[in-house]
């Protein structure tokens, strides 16, 4: 029954962030109705294929997404996320691998990593085009579910191996749907809008940007 709650809050929240996510964004394509597509298949947890090579002969009947959460809710007993990945159009669960302070990296078997702070995205891992770290001054507005203004800084390892750090303005304030928090981001001939739903100061699921290359992933806590 637990899990059948949470998935139904999920749902709801997916689908308040999803209509918070249309409209155009430069650089950002027709992400408006690939998050809608995500929203129709909230919760859905898609378990790390095992090994590799030709498919077996018979495959079992595909899983429910309840079904499929509660398989890898079994499988680890630690904190998870679902991550989408927009551009890459792949959604996967990632177990936490790490814990520095208040940063979390959670990994896939491919050692493909976000790292998190209280759900917010601060940094990835092995994704090509990666971010090396995110400075939000919008974090605390965000939290609290305050409305203001404040500049991010988004850092990405170049080819040299150096960090190449991009400074972008933005807003937060109420999205059109209740509980939802958005933050309207521009610079560099770019704009982009994250947005988060918040629950006890830990941003509970969420549509945040990478960057230009990798676009949007979205996240939920699957267990925290």
């Amino acid at each position: 029954m637990t899990t059948a709650r949470n998935f139904a809050l999920a749902t709801a929240m997916l689908g308040a962030l999803a209509a918070c996510s249309g409209g155009s964004h430069q650089g950002e394509g027709d992400q408006g109705g690939v998050f809608g597509a995500l929203g129709q298949v909230a919760g859905q947890v898609v378990a790390e294929r095992r090994g590799g090579g030709e498919a077996p002969a018979e495959t079992a009947a595909p899983k429910s997404p309840q079904e499929a959460a509660a398989e890898a809710l079994r499988v680890n007993q630690g904190p998870l996320i679902q991550a989408g990945f927009e551009s890459l159009n792949r959604t996967q669960v990632m177990a936490m691998t790490g814990q520095n302070g208040a940063l979390r990296t959670y990994m896939t078997p491919a050692e493909e990593a976000l790292i998190l702070r209280g759900g917010m995205l601060v940094g990835t891992r092995g994704l090509g085009n990666d971010l090396s770290v995110a400075e939000p001054q919008t974090e605390g507005l965000i939290r609290a579910g305050a409305s203001g203004s404040g500049q991010r800084v988004m850092r990405y390892f170049s080819g040299d191996g150096l960090e190449r750090p991009l400074q972008f303005a933005c807003t937060v304030g109420a999205g059109p749907n209740p509980g939802v928090i958005v933050e309207n981001c521009e610079g560099h001939g770019a704009t982009f809008q994250n947005s988060y739903m918040v629950q006890g100061g830990q941003i509970a699921v969420s549509r945040q940007w990478i960057g230009p290359a990798l676009g949007y992933v979205t996240i939920q806590t699957l267990r925290p």
